[in-house]
């Protein structure tokens, strides 16, 4: 019997042994073994929301701002001096090349053209006197030779006092308009007294500065929009026509000017302007949402979406900004999706659940290249 008892105990206790060590077994496979979710491949995608890298037209535009000035602005004088006998045109109105503006007093010049046609008739008789009487062999070469000379002297002289008299009348040497007049009827003129300024209005002119940076960027003939307070709403279109060669100090900038149509005479000098001067055109420009961009160390990344549905950072070069959109000068190709939204939780590698969004509706300089502009790449 002692024996059977021992036997008992021997086997309880095996089997509590057995027992302990397959819990034990158990439990460390629970907590030593692979993560969570292993047989689910790993952690769960994270939702994000995306938006298609496509083509659009990118206009490249430095902004700047100038003014209006004319083409042609004088200040006019005469250049005969006397007493200013007529005023011939009201200030503001527009005149045509040749319009008779104001008349010097010209009496005395009048006086002395009349002389001087009396005495080169003279002259002109003696002159064909002494030719008779060379025919006639009463008269010698030099003699012939000297009235030759005083008829070429009266009629020099008289050519000379009838230009004068010419000039006693001021005229508008281009069309323009006439500005404000600084002399009255009867004031004594010389050739140093302004009477008046004249400048031309159309087409007018813009003149602005640019930094040096974009010197590079400039050329003859680009176009140029621009807008004045004095007419809100309306976008006037120039073309450059002149952009100076050297670079202007302390600002270190250049100056651009650009010759505009002025057909209604809206655009006077002196005006403000706020100018948008194009200086390339890209037609197959990739754009993404500016809510792509992520700047990060002085580098901007977007984040892509693969096509294995994991996400994959990218370092990006950017271009022209415009409002809503940015354009990718390398970095992207169009087609591929870019994270821009839920970027906060991402990953490299971390896997994703794409949620497309329409970014496609927000304004872009290709859908209104008239009224905006983004800015050239480090302006």
């Amino acid at each position: 019997m002692r024996s059977m008892h021992r036997a008992w105990r021997t086997l309880v206790a095996a089997v509590l042994v057995a027992g302990a060590a397959a819990c034990g077994g158990d439990e460390g496979g629970a907590a030593g073994g692979g993560p969570p979710g292993a047989a689910g491949g790993g952690p769960p995608p994270t939702p994000v929301d995306v938006a298609t890298a496509r083509t659009d037209t990118v206009i490249e535009v430095i902004r700047a701002t100038g003014e209006v000035e004319a083409v042609q602005s004088i200040e006019l004088r005469p250049e005969v001096s006397g007493r200013l006998d007529r005023i011939y045109v009201s200030e503001g109105r527009e005149v045509g090349r040749g319009t008779p503006l104001f008349k010097v007093d010209d009496a005395e010049l009048a006086a002395q053209v009349a002389r001087l046609e009396a005495e080169k008739d003279l002259a002109e008789q003696a002159l064909q006197r002494t030719r008779e009487l060379i025919q006639r062999n009463a008269s010698s070469e030099a003699d012939l030779e000297q009235a030759e000379a005083n008829a070429r002297s009266a009629r020099a002289q008289l050519q000379l006092q009838q230009t004068r008299l010419e000039r006693t009348v001021v005229r508008a040497p281009f069309a323009g308009v006439v500005g404000e007049r600084f002399v009255s009827v009867g004031d004594y003129v010389t050739s140093q007294t302004a009477l008046t300024t004249l400048q031309t209005v159309d087409p007018q002119r813009i003149s602005f500065q640019v930094p040096e940076r974009y010197a590079r960027q400039l050329a003859v003939g680009q176009d140029v929009d621009f807008e004045v307070a004095a007419v809100p709403g309306r976008v006037f279109t120039g073309t450059v026509d002149f952009v100076d060669p050297r670079v202007q100090l302390p600002g270190r900038t250049i100056l651009v000017k650009a010759r505009v149509p002025n057909p209604d005479r809206l655009l006077r000098p002196g005006m403000f302007v706020e100018a948008r001067l194009v200086t390339e055109v890209r037609p197959e420009a990739v754009v993404v949402p500016e809510d792509a961009i992520l700047p990060l160390a002085g580098a901007d990344y977007v984040w892509v979406v693969t096509p294995e549905g994991t996400a994959s950072r990218r370092q990006v070069e950017l271009g022209v900004r415009n409002p809503g959109s940015v354009e990718i000068r390398s970095g992207l190709e169009t087609g591929i999706r870019v994270v821009v939204g839920g970027v906060e939780r991402l990953g490299e590698g971390s896997p994703v659940i794409p949620n497309p969004v329409d970014r496609t509706g927000e304004p872009t300089e290709s859908e209104d290249a008239g009224s905006g502009a983004g800015d050239a790449p480090g302006g």
